[in-house]
C-alpha cells in the first residue's frame, strides 16, 4: 500500500559613502553605524519619493523631521488608491496632504464617492477603474468640485450607469478638460456633445470606447479635437461618418478598432481628411477579410495599423529618419530628442491606444489572430511595457498575461504565445516590471510572470533570470493583490521539481505561510494561492519539512476549519495529504494529526458537495492513517464512514 502524493556596509572607519545623494559630511561613526538624521531634506525627499504610501508613512512616523518633509506637497502630486479601500473617512483623513494633488487614480464606485472628501481642488487628472456602478449624481459631483480638471478616464469596464447628463455637467464645470476617455457609456447623444464643444475649447482628446450609441454627426463641432476613439461601439453609422469627421480641422489620430469599419470607408476617409495622419483599425474583420484591400492597403503618406499590417512598421514610418529599426521605434523614440511636438503627441496617443485594444482583444481571444500575436503582437506588448506612461505599461502587462490564457478555469496557456513573449526578451523584461517601487506595475507584472510559468521553457527563464527571488519578495508585500499575483507565480513555479529547493532557499515558503494568517479574512482569491503553492512544495520531502518548521501545518488546518470556498478548501486539504505522505522519512504526519482540529475538518470535507474538495480530504485521510496514533482518532472523528461513502461516491 503507497501513500499518494497529489500533485496539481558596513565599512568601518570614517569613510564617506560612495553616494552622490549622499552629503559629503556623511561619514560612518566609531561603531560603523550611519547617522541618517544628518541626511540633507533633499535627500530624504528623494528617499521619499521613491517609497509606497506605507513605507513613507513607516518612515515618517520615525521623527518629528521627517514626519515634516513626509508631508511635503512635491510628494503628494499624484495619489494612487486602488490597492486600498477609501472611504469617506479615509478621504478625510488623506486632505490635508493632498491639497496640492494633481493626478488621482482609484478603483471602484465607493472610491469615486469618496474622492470629493479628498478636497483636492487642484486636480488636473482623474483615473478610474471597475466603475460599473458609478452614477451621473456621483460624477456631476466630481465635475463640480474639480473645476481645474483636465483629464478623465474611466474605464476599461462600462460605466452602465453614466447618461448623457453628466457628461454635459462635466462640460458645463470643467472648463478645462483637454482629455475625456470613457468606457460602456450607453447613448452619448448631441446635447452632450454640442456641450464639450461650446465649454472646452482644449478638448483635444475623446474617448467613447464600447458606448451602444454615439452621436456621429454632432462630434463634427468638436473643431479642436487631434484624436478620436470609438474603439468597439457596434452602432458606428459610417455614412454620418463620412459626412461629418472630415470636416474636423486639427484630426490627427482615429481609433477605430473592433468595429465593422469597410475598406471602402477607410479609403474615403484618408482621401476627404487632409489632418487625418493615423488610422487604427485592430481586429476589424470587414477589413482582414477583403483580400484586394489588405494586399494593396496603399495610403500616400497615411497610416493604417490594423492586424494584417505591421503595425511597428508602419509607426517607424511617421519619422524623417527612415534607418529606425521596425522592433524598437518606440523605445528609440523614448529616447529619441525629437521636439516635434505633433509627432510627440501621436506617438503618446498610439501607445494608449495601442495598449488598450490589445488588452481588450486579448480578453475577448478571438479567432484567427494566432499569426497576428506569434509575429507581432507579443513583441509590440513587450514594446509597451517601457512606456513612460504608467497606465499604458500596466496595461500592456495585463494584455501579456491573458493573451497566453486559453482556458483560465483549468490554466491551460498557449505554449508557442508564451515562448514568444521569452523570446524577444519579456522575462527579463517583467522582472524588471515588479521590481519597481510601484505597486500596480508590481501586481500586473506578477501576473505575467504567473501566468506565462505555466510554460515549463519560461518558468526555467523566470528562475534563471532571478525571478524565484522577486516573486518571494513581493509575497511580503502589505498590498494584497500583489502578494496574491506573486503567490500564483510561485505557485506556478512550484510545479517544477526543480524550482522547488531554489522557492524555499528564497524565504518563499515562509512568506506563503504568513500570507495565510495575513489574509486570513477576505482574501479567497491570495489563501488559494498561497495554499495550492504549498501544496506542490510539500510533494517534496526537505520542503515538506521546512512548511511544517515555518508553522504552515497549523495554518493549512486553519483554513480547512475555518474557510468556507471551495478552491481553498481543495489546496488546503491538498496540501496537508503531501505533508502527511513523507511518514518513512519526517515527522509530518504525525504532526499534521497531533494538530487541533485538523482530522475534525478534513473528515468534515469529505463530505462536500464539491469533487475536488472531498478526493482531496480523503486522500489527507488515506495518508495520515499510515499513522498508528492517527487511526483511532480517525475513527473516533467519524472518518471510517467519511471515507467509505466518498470513496463509494467517487467510483
Amino acid at each position: 500500500m503507497n501513500r499518494r502524493v497529489r500533485r496539481k556596509v558596513s565599512r568601518r572607519g570614517k569613510e564617506k559613502l560612495d553616494c552622490p545623494e549622499v552629503e559629503e559630511c556623511l561619514v560612518l561613526d566609531d561603531t560603523g553605524v550611519l547617522d541618517w538624521t544628518k541626511l540633507a531634506d533633499d535627500s530624504v525627499l528623494q528617499l521619499f519619493s521613491c517609497l509606497n504610501y506605507r513605507d513613507r508613512a513607516s518612515l515618517s512616523s520615525t521623527c518629528r523631521t521627517w514626519r515634516l518633509l513626509g508631508a511635503s506637497p512635491c510628494l503628494w502630486q499624484t495619489l494612487d488608491i486602488r490597492a486600498h479601500k477609501c472611504d469617506a473617512a479615509a478621504a478625510a483623513s488623506l486632505a490635508p496632504r493632498c491639497r496640492d494633488l494633481r493626478k488621482l487614480r482609484f478603483r471602484g464606485a465607493e472610491s469615486a464617492d469618496a474622492i470629493i472628501n479628498i478636497q483636492a481642488r487642484n486636480l488636473r487628472e482623474i483615473s478610474g477603474d471597475y466603475c460599473r456602478k458609478i452614477s451621473d449624481a456621483t460624477l456631476s459631483v466630481i465635475a463640480a468640485r474639480h473645476e481645474k480638471l483636465e483629464s478623465l478616464q474611466l474605464g476599461p469596464d462600462f460605466c452602465e450607469r453614466v447618461t448623457s447628463d453628466a457628461i454635459k455637467a462635466l462640460a458645463l464645470c470643467c472648463r478645462n478638460l483637454q482629455k475625456l476617455r470613457l468606457s460602456g457609456i450607453r447613448d452619448i447623444d448631441a446635447d452632450a456633445i454640442n456641450a464639450l464643444a461650446s465649454n472646452c475649447p482644449n478638448l483635444i482628446d475623446i474617448g467613447f470606447i464600447d458606448c451602444l450609441c454615439i452621436d456621429e454627426a454632432a462630434l463634427e463641432n468638436v473643431s479642436s479635437l487631434r484624436f478620436l476613439s470609438v474603439a468597439g461601439t457596434s452602432t458606428v453609422k459610417w455614412p454620418l461618418v463620412l459626412q461629418h469627421w472630415n470636416k474636423l480641422p486639427n484630426l490627427l489620430g482615429l481609433d477605430v478598432s473592433r468595429t465593422e469599419i469597410t475598406p471602402n470607408v477607410v479609403s474615403r476617409l484618408f482621401s476627404s481628411s487632409q489632418s487625418l495622419k493615423v488610422l487604427c483599425a485592430l481586429h476589424c474583420p470587414a477589413l482582414e477579410t477583403d483580400e484586394s484591400f489588405v494586399s494593396n492597403n496603399n495610403h500616400k503618406g497615411k497610416l493604417l495599423l490594423a492586424t494584417f499590417t505591421n503595425i511597428l512598421k508602419g509607426v517607424a514610418s511617421l519619422f524623417a529618419d527612415t534607418t529606425k529599426q521596425e522592433k524598437d521605434v518606440f523605445s528609440d523614440w523614448r529616447n529619441s530628442s525629437i521636439k516635434d511636438k505633433k509627432l510627440n503627441e501621436i506617438m503618446y496617443w498610439l501607445e494608449w491606444i495601442l495598449s488598450h485594444s490589445l488588452l481588450r482583444i486579448a480578453e475577448t481571444n478571438p479567432q484567427g489572430l494566432d499569426s497576428f500575436w506569434l509575429s507581432q503582437g507579443a513583441n509590440l506588448m513587450l514594446n509597451l511595457t517601457q512606456s513612460t506612461q504608467e497606465e499604458v505599461q500596466e496595461r500592456a502587462a495585463t494584455g501579456l498575461a491573458t493573451f497566453v490564457v486559453i482556458d483560465d478555469e483549468n490554466a491551460s496557456i498557449d505554449g508557442g504565445r508564451a515562448e514568444a513573449v521569452m523570446r524577444d526578451g519579456g522575462v527579463r523584461l517583467l522582472l524588471n516590471l515588479a521590481k519597481s517601487w510601484r505597486e500596480g506595475l508590481q501586481s500586473e507584472a506578477a501576473k505575467a510572470i504567473a501566468n506565462l510559468s505555466v510554460n515549463t521553457n519560461v518558468a526555467k527563464a523566470v528562475a534563471e533570470e532571478g525571478g524565484i527571488n522577486i516573486l518571494a519578495s513581493l509575497a511580503r508585500s502589505m498590498n494584497r493583490m500583489v502578494a496574491e499575483e506573486a503567490a500564483g507565480g510561485l505557485w506556478n513555479l512550484s510545479v517544477g521539481e526543480e524550482h522547488k529547493g531554489a522557492i524555499t532557499q528564497a524565504g518563499g515558503v515562509k512568506a506563503l505561510v504568513d500570507l495565510i494568517f495575513k489574509w486570513s479574512n477576505g482574501g479567497d482569491g491570495v489563501l488559494e494561492r498561497a495554499a495550492g503553492a504549498l501544496a506542490n512544495l510539500a510533494a517534496d520531502d526537505k520542503c515538506s519539512m521546512e512548511v511544517a518548521l515555518v508553522g504552515g501545518v497549523h495554518a493549512l488546518v486553519t483554513l480547512a476549519r475555518t474557510c468556507k470556498v471551495d478552491g481553498v478548501q481543495e489546496q488546503a486539504a491538498r496540501a496537508l495529504a503531501n505533508l502527511a505522505a513523507h511518514g518513512d522519512s519526517n515527522t509530518n504526519n504525525a504532526a499534521v494529526g497531533l494538530e487541533a482540529g485538523a482530522l475534525d475538518a478534513l473528515v468534515q470535507l469529505t463530505k462536500s458537495v464539491h469533487d475536488g474538495v472531498r478526493q482531496e480530504a480523503a486522500g489527507a485521510l488515506w495518508n495520515l492513517s499510515f499513522d498508528d496514533r492517527n487511526r483511532e482518532a480517525i475513527a473516533a472523528a467519524g472518518g471510517v464512514e467519511a471515507l467509505v461513502i466518498s470513496f463509494a461516491d467517487l467510483c
